[in-house]
């Protein structure tokens, strides 16, 4: 029996669901203990450890392996969990830029004439050894209670956020791209969509309909980085911090994770 099992999480599934699925493909397992190592965000795809029976005694070292990630991220946008999946803050008019204005050198001061060259230069402050705060949207506890709850009761002001030291082996910029305000808010829509659960869904597809509605034309820089790190760097939160060191707000659209240790999977399964 193999005790250490490479799997693919799909979006929208969490890893709890992933053990629930793999159980009922294999019944010889349904009474043995498994665990996953290194959590997956519900909108995040790619690679998932699993350990079963007494290797689960073991979690603690697979979850310090390195990983690496592909992660898209969209300027223009920031919301309260630095994914699609939170609530959408309005955009600045300086940061958009028409489909119709191709080609016209006269567009002010859009996302693709700020960036430039800076985005190499900003990826190169990330690496090595940073501190990285916690997301307000994730399980880390803060006086016996997580931070998501403390956000849900908006009480953020009676805590101070912890941060927490992380590893960035390397960040390279791999392409640059453009999606329009119609096709982004299908996306969204898509994507949310395939997640169960109370993940207050519908309040924040409406933000995002109500932000992007006369919008459709408006075009929004991304660019796709690959991210080599150790254990307990949020992707999410690198996204949004990059977006701060350049001055325009920023989210990750798409997170995958290629690569635990030795472990490898670039492609999904259902």
């Amino acid at each position: 029996m193999d005790k250490v099992i490479k799997i693919y999480k799909n979006k929208g599934e969490t890893p709890l669901d992933c053990i629930k699925k793999y159980k009922l493909a294999n019944p010889s397992l349904a009474y043995l203990p498994i665990t996953y190592t290194g959590r997956l965000d519900p909108l995040a795809e790619g690679v998932l450890i699993l350990l079963v029976g007494d290797e689960c005694l073991k979690k603690d070292e697979y979850l310090k392996l390195p990983k690496e990630y592909e992660v898209d991220i969209l300027f223009g946008f920031t919301t309260d969990t630095y994914d699609v999946m939170g609530k959408v803050k309005t955009t600045p008019e300086i940061l958009f830029e028409r489909s119709s204005d191709e080609g016209d050198g006269n567009r002010g001061q859009t996302i693709s004439n700020r960036l430039g060259d800076e985005v190499s230069e900003i990826l190169f402050q990330f690496t090595g050894k940073i501190k990285q705060k916690y997301p307000i949207y994730s399980s880390r506890p803060v006086k016996g209670k997580p931070l998501f709850m403390w956000a849900r009761e908006g009480k953020l002001g009676e805590i101070e956020i912890p941060e927490h030291d992380v590893f960035i082996e390397s960040l390279d910029f791999v392409v640059e791209d453009f999606i329009t305000g119609e096709k982004l808010l299908e996306k969204v829509k898509n994507d949310i969509s395939l997640v169960k659960g109370d993940f207050r869904q519908e309040e924040i597809v409406k933000l995002w309909e109500e932000n992007l509605e006369n919008k459709k034309e408006e075009r929004y820089k991304t660019i796709k980085i690959r991210v080599q790190c150790g254990s307990g760097v949020y992707v999410r939160v690198l996204a949004y911090d990059i977006g701060q060191k350049l001055g325009i707000p920023a989210l990750a659209l798409n997170i995958k994770r290629t690569k635990v240790g030795k472990y490898i999977n670039n492609s999904s399964t259902n």
